[in-house]
């Protein structure tokens, strides 16, 4: 069925002008309030209820409107769905914007709440609310019909999902066909392990079971061979037919990952025992319980186990415009499709784009317009005490490059140029120059003529000046961080994106309250 519009009362009444007064803090409240009206407004509406059935048949559905504010609130809160359901009959702010003030029973339920964002995740209307932040800020006069001035950044979001080494991934995913199995036949997993072969799996605890000393390399092994052998146990074990009556997707699904983790991490060398593999496999599965969760590295001494989040804040009206999630041991370069994306889904045309280095080899930056200014600061160009690239002088009209003692050679980005043996030999500058015997080479970025720009940009102080307004991305990435937490709510990419773009709407609700009241004088 489909939801009726809401259509909650504009002007305070005299039993909310008190909590408004009494309210110091927490001003969203305040302020969502007072402008929900307009923030959900009839035509937006009608988008929230188009993904419902339209039929005659069933309850009347809670107004979408309603239940997206709630959602808004639980970011900004950051609190459970239970705690959700709560709050709306005991927290009298929450009941001053849901428009249920001293109700008697919470106006949904969590299993309507879990609905309404699953259906927001399938119809991509998170991104909408997102949007409707936007357009709303630009009909208050945040911003006009001006280009868009943006930065790019990034910060880690650790997952939600356990993260094991090999031993626990393959014990977890094993244990968990079996437990789907005993589920469904109504007996404990111990009784199921054992009578499958495999009763180290009926514990809480694999290693307990194993009962080995891990500092000894040959333990080890033995440790991988028994949880193997319980592997192929249980293989056996639900292939027979009355096991097989009972098996289920969920306990196929679970034995598939436990031969992923097979074979990722494990290895054997000729007729020998099984070893873990050394080093780590390329997208290698850390969870069981999150498949997408990666190990990755935001420096070079911060790892992450989970996640990246990437937003893109408007550096003159301080709106986040688009938002990303990738694997954590996705390059930083990989979001910017998505990013585009959202700013097409906008209308919007970027006009500069301030970034750090790690963007650099993005499709949005090799592939830009012309009109698209980049800003970044250029990587650092060394050569010890020689002449570095930046000596050499590259004619982009006539795709020459000159070394410092006037020998001009052609080149191709993304190639490499090589001087003569014989040309390097008879300078008098070798010497300041390579000691290489086959001449001076230099490589060519693919990018080298941005770079160039870049670098002649930082030398200036208008220059440095400029690329320090990507700091504010950083202010909101730290803003987005507090509401959303520094682990994830939620298992799977998709569901945190969504997490991060409602932190999103909260940043912006944030903003246009700063923004001129529309009936301020």
């Amino acid at each position: 069925m489909r939801p009726p519009a809401w259509s909650p009362p504009v002007e305070l009444s005299p039993a909310e002008q008190p909590i408004v007064k009494r309210i110091r803090r927490a001003k969203l409240f305040v302020f969502l309030r007072e402008r929900r009206h307009e923030l959900f407004d009839a035509a937006f509406q009608e988008e929230l209820a188009a993904p419902y059935a339209s039929s005659g048949q069933g309850r009347l559905p809670v107004p979408p409107a309603r239940l997206a504010l709630a959602t808004v609130l639980q970011a900004y809160v950051g609190c459970s769905d239970d705690e959700v359901v709560e709050a709306t009959a005991m927290d009298r702010r929450w009941q001053l914007v849901l428009d249920c003030l001293d109700c008697a029973e919470p106006p949904f339920s969590k299993g309507t709440l879990v609905a309404f964002r699953r259906r927001l995740i399938e119809h991509g209307l998170d991104r909408r609310l997102v949007e409707r932040t936007v357009a709303l800020a630009a009909e208050r006069g945040g911003f006009g019909s001006r280009a868009l001035r943006a930065a790019l950044d990034s910060s880690p979001l650790w997952g939600a999902g356990r993260v094991e080494d090999t031993y626990n991934l393959l014990g977890h995913a094993v244990r968990k066909a079996l437990g789907v199995l005993a589920r469904r036949q109504g007996r404990g997993l111990a009784d199921v392990a054992t009578e499958a072969g495999a009763p180290i799996l009926g514990g809480t605890s694999l290693k307990a079971a194993l009962d080995l000393d891990w500092d000894d390399p040959a333990e080890r092994t033995r440790a991988l061979v028994a949880v193997l052998d319980a592997l192929g146990a249980v293989e056996a074990y639900l292939e027979r037919p009355a096991e097989a009556a009972a098996e289920s997707a969920a306990s196929q699904e679970a034995l598939a990952v436990a031969r992923q983790v097979q074979a990722q991490d494990v290895e054997r060398a000729g007729d020998g025992p099984p070893a873990v593999r050394r080093g780590v496999a390329r997208a290698r599965r850390i969870s069981i319980e999150d498949a997408e969760m990666r190990h990755g590295r935001k420096s070079r001494s911060q790892r992450v186990d989970g996640y990246k989040r990437h937003v893109l804040r408007d550096l003159d009206a301080g709106l986040i415009r688009a938002v990303g999630i990738t694997p954590a041991n996705s390059p930083e370069a990989s979001v910017t499709d998505a990013i585009v994306a959202d700013l097409d889904h906008q209308a919007a045309h970027l006009d500069e784009l301030h970034i750090d280095r790690a963007y650099l080899s993005s499709a949005l930056v090799r592939e830009r317009p012309a009109d698209l200014a980049i800003f970044c600061k250029a990587w650092p160009v060394r050569n010890g005490d020689r002449f570095p690239k930046t000596a050499f002088a590259l004619d982009w009209e006539r795709r020459t490059i000159r070394c410092p003692n006037g020998a001009a050679l052609p080149f191709e980005p993304g190639g490499t140029v090589r001087f003569p043996a014989a040309t390097c030999a008879a300078c008098p500058l070798r010497d300041r120059c390579t000691t290489s015997a086959h001449g001076r080479s230099v490589a060519i970025h693919p990018d080298e003529r941005l770079l160039g720009e870049l670098r002649q940009r930082q030398a200036t102080p208008d220059g440095r000046a400029t690329l320090r307004e990507r700091v504010a991305v950083e202010h909101a990435l730290a803003h987005v961080g507090r509401w959303q937490g520094r682990r994830a709510r939620y298992r799977g990419a998709r569901k945190n994106l969504f997490d991060l773009r409602r932190c999103a709407v909260v940043h912006n609700l944030h903003v246009l309250a700063r923004l001129p009241q529309p009936n301020a004088a």
